[in-house]
């Protein structure tokens, strides 16, 4: 009996890593500029404001602040800007 297996296609053998996309920072959480808010493919969240988009789509803050999401139909993700004076944290 045969101990090797026929010569065949081997295309399915390997596997790549995930893309760890997703929400990164939820509602609430406090933000600083550059901070990563939303990894996506396309745009299943909009920008909104004080956010900006990556090439990749990805949403990240452009301000200090908490995170905000609206929207009922179409999800946007927003940075309210931190009170001046008021205690920040981070």
């Amino acid at each position: 009996m045969a101990h090797k297996t026929s010569t065949g296609s081997t295309n399915n053998l390997h596997d790549s890593p995930g893309q760890r996309r997703g929400v990164k920072r939820f509602g609430g959480e406090w933000v600083n500029p550059g901070t990563i808010i939303v990894r996506q493919c396309g745009t299943k969240f909009a920008v909104g404001k004080n956010v900006g988009l990556g090439r990749d789509y990805t949403i990240y803050a452009t301000v200090p602040g908490y995170v905000q999401f609206t929207g009922k139909k179409k999800k946007y993700v927003n940075v309210l800007p931190a009170q001046q004076g008021a205690a920040q944290e981070g």
